[in-house]
C-alpha cells in the first residue's frame, strides 16, 4: 500500500521515511529559486529543510520561480502534493528517505507582473538560481556574458515584461529601487568558475543595455557571492518513483534520488542577511574560489573525460563505467597527471584525498546515475571543465595528450553512433552543428577545432591540434577500447 505525499498525508508515513518536524504553514518567504529542478531538490532545499528542522530560521522559506515550459511542469507536480519532495540518498552501506518542506509557494512560469512583484517584496532578501551552465549568455570562447543575444537584446528593449531570467531579476531590482526597498543578494548555484561574477556580469551587462546609471547602482547595491555546489544527483524517472512506492509506500509525483554526500562552499557576502547555513554544514570563506576550481576540474571535468568512452563502448550506468578497469584506469591517469598538477592548492583539502573520494562517489551503484545524463550540453560543459585545463597545460608547455583524448571522444561520440553501430542520443543546443562538424572531422580534423565559440585559443594551437587530430583518427580506427589501452600503455 502506498501513500500519496502531501502536508495531511505526512503523519501516515511508516517510522523509515524521515518528514518534517516544522509545520510549512509557520515558514515565511525569503528566498526566491529560479530552477527548481532535482540538484536545487536536493541540495539548497535539504540544507534549508535541515536548518528548519533545527527549530531556527523559519523566515527564510524558498518560492520557486521559472522561465521555461519544464519549470511550469515541475510547478504543477510539486503543487498537486502541497510543494513536498521525497529525498532518497543511497551508496552501498546507506539507504534514507525523508520529505522536505522548505519550498512554501511557486509562482507561476511566464507571469512577469507577479514574478516582479513577488521580487520586490522587501520580505525576499535573497534571489538564488541553478539554471545550468548553459543558462548565463556566454560566449563560451571568451567566456564573457554576450549583450548581443537575442533573448537579452528582446529584454532590454522590454524590460517590464523580460522572458529571460535575468530580465526578471532586474526588473525586480528596478522596482525596488523605486520602492527605496534594499537590494537583495544574487546567489549562483550553478557549476560555472566565479558563478557569482558570471551572475553580476549578465544583470550587469543588461542593465548597461537599458542606462548606464543603472549598471552602475547594481553593481554598487547587489551582491552577487560565488559558490560551490555539490551532489551527484541523477534524473528521475519511473524506475526511481516505483522504488520509492515499493521500498517506502511513498507515491511522491517527482522524487528525488541522490547520494548521500552534499557540499556547499560559499562567500559569506550577505548585506541584507542570510539563514544560519553553517549550523547545517555549510562552509563559508573568504575566497571560495580554490574550492570551486578544484571541483569543477577535478569533479566536473572527471564526469566529462569518462562519459564518451563509455558510452562509445555502450556501458548504460556510471558506476558501471567505473566498474570497467580501461575507464577506471584511463580517469586516474588523466586526473593525477594531467588534471590535479595544474590545479592551486585547497585549504584542509589534500587532492589525493579528493580524487580518492570523487572515485567512490562516481562507484556508487544505488542512485542510478547515467552515462546519457553526462554526456547532455558538451558545448557548454567542454569549454568550462576540460578545455581550461588545457589551456593551462599548453601554456605551460605540458603533455596535453589525455586532454586530447578528451577531446577528441566528444568529437567521436558527436558523430552520432557509438563503436558498435548504435546511436549516440544526447541533449545539446547545439547537437545538429556538433554532429555535422563530428562527421566532416572524420576526414579533416581540423573541422571540429574550427568552432572557435567552443575551441577558442586551443583550437588552433599547433599542439593540441596534432594531438587532437591523431587521436582522432585513431578513434575511427581502432575504437575507444583500443584507444584507451594504447593511452594507458603511453603508447598514443
Amino acid at each position: 500500500m502506498t501513500i500519496k505525499l502531501s502536508q495531511n498525508a505526512l503523519p501516515q508515513f511508516s517510522a523509515n521515511v524521515s518528514v518534517p518536524s516544522y509545520k510549512q504553514s509557520d515558514l515565511k518567504a525569503g528566498i526566491i529559486h529560479f530552477g527548481i529542478g532535482n540538484f536545487h531538490r536536493a541540495h539548497q532545499a535539504v540544507y534549508l529543510d535541515e536548518l528548519f528542522n533545527a527549530g531556527t530560521d523559519h523566515e527564510w522559506g524558498l518560492i520557486g520561480a521559472g522561465v521555461l515550459p519544464s519549470d511550469e511542469i515541475m510547478r504543477q507536480k510539486l503543487k498537486d502534493q502541497d510543494w513536498l519532495t521525497t529525498v532518497v540518498e543511497q551508496d552501498s552501506g546507506h539507504r534514507k528517505a525523508y520529505v522536505t518542506s522548505s519550498m512554501i509557494d511557486y509562482i507561476q512560469p511566464g507571469n512577469a507582473a507577479n514574478t516582479i512583484a513577488r521580487l520586490a517584496d522587501p520580505e525576499i532578501r535573497i534571489v538564488s538560481l541553478t539554471i545550468t551552465e548553459g543558462g548565463y549568455f556566454i560566449d563560451p570562447a571568451s567566456g564573457k556574458f554576450n549583450p548581443q543575444h537575442p533573448a537579452i537584446a528582446a529584454d532590454a528593449a522590454n524590460i517590464g515584461s523580460p522572458k529571460t531570467v535575468f530580465g526578471l531579476i532586474l526588473a525586480g531590482l528596478i522596482r525596488r529601487r523605486s520602492e527605496g526597498t534594499p537590494a537583495f543578494t544574487v546567489m549562483s548555484c550553478d557549476n560555472i568558475p566565479g558563478n557569482g561574477h558570471v551572475t553580476s556580469d549578465a544583470i550587469c551587462g543588461l542593465a548597461a543595455l537599458i542606462d548606464p546609471v543603472l549598471a552602475d547602482w547594481v553593481k554598487q547595491n547587489v551582491a552577487f557571492p560565488n559558490g560551490m555546489v555539490d551532489r551527484i544527483t541523477p534524473a528521475t524517472t519511473d524506475r526511481e518513483r516505483n522504488f520509492l512506492a515499493t521500498e517506502f509506500g511513498v507515491e511522491d509525483n517527482w522524487p528525488v534520488f541522490c547520494e548521500p554526500f552534499k557540499q556547499w562552499v560559499l562567500e559569506d557576502h550577505f548585506p541584507t542577511g542570510r539563514p544560519a547555513l553553517e549550523k547545517v554544514g555549510v562552509t563559508f570563506v573568504e575566497d571560495v574560489a580554490p574550492y570551486e576550481l578544484m571541483k569543477i576540474r577535478i569533479l566536473n571535468g572527471g564526469h566529462a573525460a569518462i562519459a564518451y568512452p563509455a558510452s562509445l563502448m555502450d556501458i548504460h550506468f556510471v558506476h558501471e563505467a567505473m566498474e570497467e578497469p580501461l575507464i577506471r584506469n584511463f580517469l586516474t591517469k588523466l586526473e593525477r597527471e594531467e588534471i590535479i598538477p595544474v590545479l592551486p592548492p585547497v585549504p584542509d583539502m589534500p587532492f589525493d584525498q579528493y580524487f580518492d573520494l570523487i572515485i567512490r562517489r562516481f562507484s556508487n551503484p544505488k542512485i542510478g546515475d547515467t552515462i546519457q545524463r553526462l554526456c547532455q550540453d558538451g558545448s557548454n560543459r567542454q569549454p568550462k571543465f576540460i578545455l581550461p585545463t588545457t589551456a593551462d597545460r599548453l601554456r605551460a608547455g605540458d603533455s596535453i595528450t589525455g586532454l586530447s583524448l578528451v577531446s577528441a571522444l566528444w568529437c567521436r561520440f558527436c558523430a552520432g553512433t557509438t563503436d558498435s553501430g548504435k546511436p549516440t542520443d544526447y541533449l545539446d543546443a547545439s547537437a545538429e552543428r556538433l554532429k555535422i562538424e563530428a562527421l566532416k572531422a572524420k576526414g579533416d580534423p581540423k573541422a571540429f577545432l574550427a568552432m572557435t565559440d567552443i575551441f577558442g585559443d586551443v583550437g588552433t594551437a599547433p599542439v593540441f591540434v596534432e594531438s587532437f587530430s591523431r587521436i582522432l583518427r585513431t578513434l575511427w580506427d581502432k575504437g575507444a577500447r583500443e584507444t584507451l589501452e594504447l593511452y594507458l600503455e603511453n603508447k598514443l
